[in-house]
């Protein structure tokens, strides 16, 4: 109890990983907690910007997608290749361990427990209670300041941050299949299938994304009516894989909408979903959690640094600075397109012109609204305007 960490990591996810890692290369002293065996629902995809900026070896990359694909509710297909690129697909159980084991060789101490609480000593220094992994045992360590990493709905927020809980969710759901050794017909382990069409989601989309050896098949829905295990279920069966060995089935919220305040403005900064860093439309979280997690790295190091709290406040706004009009764009066109079958349908063919496919990829790829091509742009406003009066040919 004598003992003060320069900062308490919750959460292990690549954001909470992200972070202790690089604050440990910074030489602080920082304590990594994260319950073993938890696993997050996802597709596993990053873009080329997070392999550049995040230096993650291509062995973690278990596929690599050349192309998507987009099915629309008539069955109606957009091949869209990845030119000059790929899509890097990873398998969270090993991606995950790997950024922790990275943060450990750097210099951070991992412990294997569940987070319970945080309050203050007697000396007015921060602590953080926990559960210990290996003997149940219930710990508490001292600090001078918390990253709370530890997911939507994140227990660090709901205790330190205002407006915690004001935020949206999206409930996805994931199953982890073995690739069969006879594959179905028009299977492609390099191409990502997006499905959107009301019976898989009435507001998100189903997917199916290679990894190597096995796929992620999901799908998500803010309606808690929803059944999404039926709509996994009916979606391995469309692709032909229904009789494919499960491995894994995953389920988990995900928020889809930045949290208005990360900090509390004096020894507390969130990162990752505990933020509310998931794109809309997309549902996109790798790389904005790490891109987090290094922002709430930065803005811990500058408040260790000077003392002055108004630091953590930094993290929210480099990232709003930087991502914020991306997230306000996509979180538009879920609204919009996702609304209805009749929507989901010019939005897929909306997709199939080339102005569409270039930007969105570019965007995708390198993180940013791109602006080189303001004509393109112009020629998209005005063929979006057409599929939204009616008057483009679907």
């Amino acid at each position: 109890m004598n003992d003060i960490y320069d900062v308490v990591v919750v959460g292990g996810g690549p954001a909470g990983a992200t972070a202790a890692n690089d604050l440990s290369r910074k030489g602080h002293r920082v304590l990594l907690l994260d319950r073993a065996g938890r696993i997050k629902p996802c597709g596993g995809a990053i873009p080329p910007r997070a392999i550049q900026d995040f230096d993650i070896p291509d062995h973690l990359l278990v596929a690599k997608a050349r192309s998507a694909r987009m099915i629309a509710p008539s069955g109606s297909k957009v091949d869209i290749p990845i030119e000059g690129g790929f899509v890097g697909l990873v398998d969270r159980e090993v991606f995950d361990e790997w950024l922790r084991d990275r943060a450990a060789d750097s210099g951070a101490t991992r412990t294997d427990g569940k987070f319970t609480s945080v309050g203050i000593d007697t000396d007015g220094v921060r602590t953080v209670c926990y559960v210990n992994g290996d003997d149940g045992v219930k710990r508490t360590v001292r600090t001078r300041t918390v990253i709370g990493a530890d997911g939507a709905r994140s227990a660090v927020a709901q205790q330190t941050v205002p407006g915690a809980n004001d935020t949206k969710y999206v409930f996805a759901y994931h199953e982890i299949v073995k690739a069969p050794e006879v594959k179905p017909q028009d299977y492609d382990g390099s191409r990502c299938d997006v499905f959107y069409q009301g019976h898989l989601s009435p507001d998100f989309y189903g997917w199916v994304f290679p990894h190597g050896d096995t796929l992620s098949i999901g799908t998500g829905s803010a309606d808690k009516g929803f059944s999404l295990r039926n709509a996994t279920t009916s979606l391995r069966t469309a692709v032909g894989l229904q009789d494919a060995q499960t491995v894994r089935r995953e389920g988990a919220p995900l928020p889809m909408k930045p949290l208005k305040c990360w900090d509390n403005g004096r020894d507390v900064v969130l990162a990752g979903d505990a933020a509310g860093v998931v794109a809309p439309s997309s549902g996109e979280g790798i790389y904005y959690a790490m891109e987090g997690g290094r922002l709430a790295a930065d803005a811990v190091h500058a408040y260790l640094a000077t003392g002055d709290a108004s630091c953590l406040a930094m993290a929210r706004k480099r990232f709003m600075r930087a991502h914020g009009r991306v997230f306000w764009v996509l979180g538009i066109m879920q609204h919009f397109w996702y609304s209805s079958d009749k929507r989901r349908e010019r939005f897929v063919a909306m997709c199939r012109d080339k102005d569409v496919q270039k930007l969105t990829f570019d965007a995708y790829m390198n993180k940013r609204l791109v602006r080189s091509k303001p004509l393109a742009h112009v020629k998209i406003f005005f063929k979006d305007m057409a599929h939204l009066l009616g008057l483009a040919r679907v």
